[in-house]
């Protein structure tokens, strides 16, 4: 990795471990998941996770990489008066955010399950999605907090729209699949509302997690349809398509970082 990543890595995940918020984040799942594995246990603490996961988690990242880059204005501008590549200090700042809230969820989640011993070695599998999936949407939440801070000049306009582009995918969106559901049941759906599954990375995250455990009841009519189209390969379709999910952002991001005037 270049020396100028490393470097600006360095200092910037040594300043997001220093935050308090990043402490709050850790604790919030240490107790989410100590909670649910002594009064639920096995597959339900598994489920309770998922919804706790798929909401929070895109909200924290969203929010806390909105102020992270409006707070870091000066810092980057001190820099670009160096001879320093946009590009590799967009990495630096966005894998240097990403990691500490990556890891906060990893630790907040897998240390209860070994506290627990594993809970039930046949969940295993699903502990794993669970960890990987709030991995990759905090990945992907990052990046579309940093394409919101370098788009908005005005801070609490950044903040304003980044809350509400979590409230479309975490909220709004499910309500306008069920909305074209209803007004064009008539007509075959299936592969619209596939599409529509992979437009929504949260969608992506419950779906690859509710076919981890096998509980067709919870999935929903856009769950339901994924897996009968894909069948087996349901599930290699959902991560890679949450890859996808992580690049798109990131690329939009250092694009608009090249061309931003501090």
């Amino acid at each position: 990795m270049n020396d100028t990543i490393v470097k600006v890595l360095a200092f910037q995940t040594r300043d997001a471990v220093r935050s308090r918020w990043l402490l709050v984040y850790t604790a919030f799942f240490l107790a989410a998941t100590e909670g649910t594995l002594r009064f639920a246990g096995g597959e339900r603490a598994i489920l309770t996770l998922t919804s706790v996961t798929i909401f929070v988690v895109p909200l924290v990242t969203l929010v806390l990489g909105t102020v992270y880059l409006y707070g870091a204005r000066e810092f980057i501008e001190l820099l670009l008066a160096q001879p320093v590549s946009r590009g590799k200090l967009f990495a630096g700042l966005y894998v240097g955010l990403t990691l500490p809230l990556a890891a906060a969820f990893t630790i907040g989640v897998a240390l209860p399950f070994l506290a627990h011993s594993g809970g039930e070695p046949t969940l295993g599998g699903a502990v794993v999605s669970l960890i990987g999936a709030g991995i990759a949407l905090t990945a992907t939440f990052t990046g579309v907090a940093f394409v919101v801070a370098l788009r908005a000049e005005d801070r609490l306009r950044g903040l304003g729209v980044a809350i509400g582009v979590w409230l479309l995918f975490s909220l709004v969106y499910d309500g306008g699949v069920l909305a074209v559901v209803a007004a064009f049941g008539d007509y075959p759906l299936e592969r619209a509302l596939v599409v529509l599954t992979f437009a929504n990375p949260i969608d992506l995250a419950r779906v690859l997690l509710l076919q981890q455990l096998d509980v067709s009841a919870l999935m929903g009519y856009t769950g339901a349809v994924f897996q009968q189209l894909f069948g087996g390969a349901g599930t290699a379709a959902a991560w890679g398509a949450l890859l996808c999910w992580v690049c798109a952002p990131v690329a939009l991001g250092a694009r608009a970082f090249r061309r931003k005037d501090f």
